[in-house]
């Protein structure tokens, strides 16, 4: 004769097998749910995705973007996020404030934190602005010709970096690091700017002179080294981008391009990564972290 088990039966004898089940695997360590990561993005406005659509309104003074490469990463791993990314930053800006009512970045940081991003450096001495700026002027001036740049500031931004930035790079990254002592902390590099070599076709968006684009492109690989030496010596991890943003510089075509060109561009931004930029910082941040 079939025995009837009631409904209340059948639940408490499923709720008692689940409990057992759960406290088994958590006790094993084999399924137990983890806490997602802990994520604090920090740094200038490569980080903040300046310019890309849509603006964070939380805080306009930093134009920050709700899809750059921190919220690509945040999305894509279910990390919790917590962006103080901010455009114009500069390594001083992470342990004092970079405007009113906006606090030192590293604020956002404790010893819960699991992971740590950041761009930053490119703004000390206004190496970027400086640098892109006074070559585009000067190629203006000749047409596109020569090296004018070169010859008017030779060493001048190769040595404001080795002896201001790169000591700069070591105090922030060491003030991260006391922050978030058990943190992963990765520091990206700078995609390209500019191509190798001049590419007659791309004067007119980007007006730097023949002999000044591979000048601009050593002042680059300068910053990145000093990032990357900042970043060895303080146990971080670089990310670079040496290698996989090579041919997506500001004077490829859209769609190719990882960076806006200073003229005729599409993002609001000039001369930052646009939204294939930052979606791709992400993912090679991602990989060389090992992060899905």
């Amino acid at each position: 004769m079939q025995k009837h088990v009631s409904r209340r039966t059948v639940m408490a004898t499923s709720c008692a097998l689940t409990g057992a089940l759960v406290l088994s695997l958590t006790a094993g360590g084999t399924a137990q749910a983890s806490d997602p990561l802990r994520y604090v993005a920090l740094g200038d406005s490569y980080s903040a995705g300046s310019g890309v659509l849509p603006v964070d309104t939380s805080n306009l003074l930093c134009l920050r973007s709700t899809a750059n490469y921190p919220h690509v990463i945040a999305d894509r791993t279910g990390a919790r996020l917590k962006d103080v990314t901010c455009g114009a930053a500069q390594t001083k800006d992470f342990t004092s404030s970079q405007y009113l009512g906006v606090p030192p970045q590293v604020n956002a940081l404790g010893a819960d934190t699991d992971l740590v991003t950041l761009t930053i450096g490119g703004n000390d001495n206004g190496t970027f602005i400086n640098a892109v700026t006074s070559c585009g002027s000067a190629g203006l001036l000749t047409a596109g010709k020569g090296s004018p740049c070169k010859d008017k500031y030779g060493s001048k931004f190769a040595d404001e970096i080795k002896n201001s930035t790169y000591p700069a790079l070591k105090n922030a990254l060491n003030a991260v690091r006391a922050k978030a002592p058990n943190a992963r902390i990765a520091v990206l590099g700078y995609p390209w700017i500019t191509p190798e070599k001049a590419d007659p076709s791309c004067y007119l968006k980007l007006p730097i002179a023949s002999g000044d684009v591979p000048y601009l492109r050593d002042v680059q690989t300068h910053l990145n080294a000093a990032v990357e030496r900042a970043s060895k010596e303080t146990g971080a991890t670089f990310v670079d981008f040496a290698e996989v943003s090579d041919g997506h510089d500001a004077c490829t075509p859209p769609g190719t391009r990882w960076i806006e060109p200073l003229l005729f561009g599409t993002s609001l931004v000039p001369v930052h990564p646009n939204a294939l930029g930052e979606r791709r910082m992400a993912e090679h941040t991602m990989e060389v972290l090992g992060l899905k």
